[in-house]
């Protein structure tokens, strides 16, 4: 079996045009296909990763689906630029390992969850994420603490025990819009930390006692700002702090050493020699790699062994399309450090189901991992029937 061609998808949808999935589809000469995903649908970048997803598929071509190491080793040793190669470049390498490893399921007729050692649990216990845009099939803003109550009893009512929320999003009123970065860098004022721990402290009451809690701060504080909020908030029984501050071994170290719960990070740490550092110095209790951007199934594996032998939890970053959510359930559900799984609010979002033929969601917070040979979801007519760039050969063909 060879690979013969590869069709990439940059998608656009003019009901949501910030959100820009790249996807992608390697086909085999026994008509066997898999589909992966490069998961910069958001923020800025998603560009790039549609070139890179590309220029990798070029080197792909006549090659064995089966040999997922040779190939990742080739991506990543052969193209200069892959090694420490950054969000952009990992990305890219994760869309074709992802569809691999869809193919290597599906030519031996079973879920990858298989092909990785065997399932260790189903119905993985699961977090309502990113409720400062509610919780509800379309993205909204929290901004007064009634917003925040609401949103969260609302997860909770669906069976949710675990929500995550960042506090610092969105500022009181429409007018005001969101905190800037320079209002989260250094050390905060008391006039806002009396509004965002105000915010901690009505989702506290509001869910009890027995629901965790996630705080999500997307990297904007820093190191300062992130210790003088984490001892405010401290006394609400966190969950987990995820991405206090810009990621680096030596920061995190600092926070962690001087906060009494569990630091995560890692949807912006790629690769196993970054996470390295990290277990080396003790400095993260929760690691999040995204399957989309961190090197697909082959490296995320590692990188999961790696962390067992540090006692490091695993919650895989899934802030993707169902490819990713997909691609999360069968590798979580194997290894034996996997703490919870992350259900963002744009698992809800037509805009994004809609991309996919399954639509997998929890149940009483539950989710049952798919049982279907490969990753268990492929890419809706949607998304092949678009805009498209295939890699044949030498040749390149652009469709419309």
């Amino acid at each position: 079996m060879i690979i013969t061609k590869v069709d990439i998808f940059q998608v656009k949808d003019p009901q949501n045009p910030i959100w820009k999935p790249i996807l992608c589809r390697i086909y085999t000469d026994e008509g066997i296909y898999g589909d992966g995903e490069s998961a910069m649908a958001y923020g800025i970048g998603s560009t790039g990763a549609y070139g890179m997803v590309q220029d990798l598929s070029k080197l792909i071509i006549g090659m064995d689906p089966l040999d997922n190491e040779v190939i990742w080793n080739k991506l990543y040793k052969e193209t200069f630029w892959g090694q420490n190669g950054g969000c952009v470049f990992t990305a890219g390498m994760s869309a074709i390992d992802l569809a691999l490893w869809d193919i290597r399921g599906k030519f031996f007729n079973v879920p990858v969850y298989k092909l990785l050692g065997g399932k260790r649990q189903d119905n993985l216990r699961t977090y309502a994420s990113q409720l400062q845009f509610g919780w509800q099939p379309s993205m909204e803003q929290a901004r007064t603490l009634e917003d925040y109550i609401n949103h969260a009893k609302q997860a909770v009512s669906e069976g949710y025990d675990c929500i995550k929320i960042d506090f610092f999003t969105f500022k009181e009123t429409a007018e005001e819009g969101s905190y800037s970065d320079i209002e989260r860098t250094t050390l905060l004022s008391p006039d806002t930390l009396d509004k965002i721990v105000a915010r901690v402290a009505a989702v506290r009451e509001a869910i009890g006692p027995k629901v965790d809690l996630i705080i999500e701060n997307h990297s904007f504080l820093d190191s300062q700002s992130a210790v003088q909020f984490g001892r405010l908030v401290e006394k609400y029984n966190i969950f987990y702090y995820e991405e206090p501050n810009t990621p680096d071994p030596t920061t995190a170290k600092y926070i962690s050493e001087r906060l009494n719960f569990p630091i995560a990070s890692g949807e912006r740490i790629y690769t196993r020699w970054q996470y390295a550092k990290y277990f080396e110095n003790a400095s993260l209790q929760v690691i999040q790699p995204d399957l989309g951007t961190c090197g697909g199934i082959t490296e995320v594996k590692k990188i999961a062994d790696m962390a067992y032998t540090y006692d490091v939890a695993v919650q895989i970053h899934a802030c993707g399309s169902p490819i990713c959510t997909a691609a999360a359930l069968q590798i979580e559900c194997v290894i034996p450090n996997f703490i919870i799984h992350e259900h963002h609010i744009v698992n809800l979002c037509d805009f994004n189901k809609k991309l996919c033929k399954y639509d997998y969601q929890p149940v009483n917070g539950k989710f049952k991992v798919p049982d279907r040979p490969g990753l268990g979801n492929e890419l809706s007519d949607f998304v092949l029937n678009g805009p498209k760039v295939t890699i044949s050969g030498d040749d390149v063909f652009w469709s419309m």
